[in-house]
């Protein structure tokens, strides 16, 4: 609810070029209010670099519920800024985009950072929030309807291959 990162790339045939990325950084205050400014920084950020679809990070279930939660109602307010602009949602797993991302699905950060820095031929590693966001959008690129256009909706993974 803190930060919540963002990462924008284009796909042109197999090679992926970076956009842009960054953190939306929320106030303390009231739930609603942090909830809209993470809409209207993403409406900004969909407004400048217009993408044709987005990808956002499955929830998983924390130790603490209430971290959860709050991780759950960003997510929502990110998926809800998306639709509302006609814009398809796909949504993977973090083992999903750290195998796509690294090759292993139990990867760290720093693999992570390291990984989209090499795949996007970054001069440096962008922060956390950004390269998650990143490594969200090359999963999507290198898999779901990012690649030619083939839903992947009402699939998952299992070992590796959709189901």
């Amino acid at each position: 609810m803190r930060i919540t990162g963002f990462g924008v790339i284009n796909k042109t045939g197999g090679r992926l070029v970076y956009v842009g990325s960054g953190c939306i950084k929320t106030l303390d205050g009231e739930l609603p209010s942090r909830l809209k400014s993470i809409m209207d920084h993403l409406n900004e950020v969909i407004a400048e670099h217009r993408p044709d679809q987005v990808a956002v990070e499955q929830v998983f279930v924390n130790i603490n519920p209430k971290s959860t939660l709050m991780l759950g109602q960003a997510r929502g307010a990110a998926i809800c800024t998306a639709v509302l602009n006609n814009l398809v949602v796909a949504e993977y797993t973090a083992l999903q985009i750290k195998q796509a991302v690294v090759g292993k699905g139990h990867a760290k950060k720093e693999q992570v950072q390291e990984m989209v820095k090499r795949l996007l031929q970054l001069d440096g590693s962008p922060g956390a929030d950004a390269a998650d966001a990143l490594a969200c959008a090359i999963c999507h690129a290198h898999g779901g309807l990012g690649l030619g256009g083939v839903s992947t909706a009402g699939y998952r993974m299992k070992r590796g291959r959709l189901v």
